[in-house]
Order: structure tokens, then sequence, then C-alpha cells
């Protein structure tokens, strides 16, 4: 049996971006299928994890102050640029990640995600924007057309839905969030222990 990881995520999160980068190398290097999973963290939150916006609101200024230093650490080590607070957050991704299921279904989503994620932390381009979407898509080769009506189908809203509802099931509290088999990990700096796990499988 091939070794396959779920890989549940939000373009919003910048933990996400850097996860992003590093699983793609890491399953290749595996033999390792990615499942895509695209989800809205939001919706996360407001059923389990609803900490988050309290702490957003009173953050521990030391631990935000190493937190903001650990983020650009990891960017550095992967090549990225990351603008942590990019000007909007956090931003409204509902059609953004809709809209990583009209990729998937043209085989699309990494170059996608990739566009999104790069326009986002990036760029600090606001991901629910018409005119970024469009751009975005393109970027990932998907035709305007067909990507804005793809993201107005109840397939792709309830796709959306249902990945969220499923993470939440499976013990899931935010993004990005990885399963090998059914052992779950969450955030960037679990990949020195999801490589153990695939290469255990």
């Amino acid at each position: 049996m091939a070794r396959k990881l779920d890989f549940y995520f939000d373009c919003s999160s910048p933990w996400t971006y850097l996860a992003f980068h590093a699983v793609q190398p890491m399953a290749q290097e595996t033999a390792a299928e990615i499942v895509w999973k695209p989800i809205l963290v939001g919706g996360v939150f407001n059923a389990v994890n609803q900490t988050v916006y309290e702490s957003r609101a009173k953050p521990n200024p030391r631990k935000q102050a190493y937190s903001l230093k650990d983020m650009q650490d990891w960017a550095r080590l992967y090549g990225l640029a990351i603008k942590f607070p990019p000007t909007i957050f956090p931003v409204n991704s509902v059609k953004c990640m809709r809209g990583a299921f009209v990729a998937l279904d043209e085989d699309k989503l990494v170059p996608y995600a990739t566009a999104a994620f790069e326009a986002y932390w990036g760029g600090d381009r606001d991901l629910s924007r018409e005119d970024v979407l469009a751009d975005i898509a393109q970027r990932a080769g998907i035709e305007r057309q067909q990507f804005f009506a793809g993201i107005e189908t109840a397939s792709c809203k309830a796709r959306l839905r249902a990945n969220t509802d499923e993470l939440i099931a499976r013990g899931g509290f935010g993004s990005p969030t990885i399963f090998v088999g059914d052992e779950m990990f969450f955030g960037n700096d679990r990949m020195p222990l999801v490589r153990a796990a695939l290469e255990a499988a």
C-alpha cells in the first residue's frame, strides 16, 4: 500500500504557508501521496478553538515577539518571504478556499495554492478581493469565468464545509493539520515527526 498523508489547510495561515512549502519535497522523498484537504480555519476556530480570538485580542508580548521571530526564522530557512501581520488580518478566505476545489478538479491545486499563499503572505494582497482571486486563478491556469462560476456552486460550498467538519471530527483545531493514517500532527514544526511516521508506515 502506498504511503499517504492528509494535509488540511487554509491559505490564510502563515504557518500553513511554511508547511505547504515543506511537505511537498518531503512527500517526494518518502514516496508518499499528499491528499489535499482545503478547509475554512475560521470554522474550526468557531467550533472548537475560540481561545485563538482571545489570544489575538490580548497577546502575551513575550510569546508574541518570539512567535514573530520563529516565523521569520522558518521562512528564511525555506527561502520564503512572509509579511506578518499583513495589512488585512485576519482575512476572509472563504472564496479562496472554495476556489481550491475548482483547482483540485482541474489538477491544479498546487499552483493555485502556491499563488494564493504568495499573494497573501508574500505580496500582502487581500485574498477576499475579486481582482486578487482572478490573478491567482490566472497564475494557476484556471479560466476566470470558470473559476468564479465554480466557487458559487453548491458542490464547492458543500465540499469546503465537509472537509472542515471532517477535520473537527478527527480532533483537529487549526491549520495546518496533517494525518498519517490516524496519527495527527499540527503545525509546520512537526514535519520531522510526519517524516518519521511516513517512513514507519
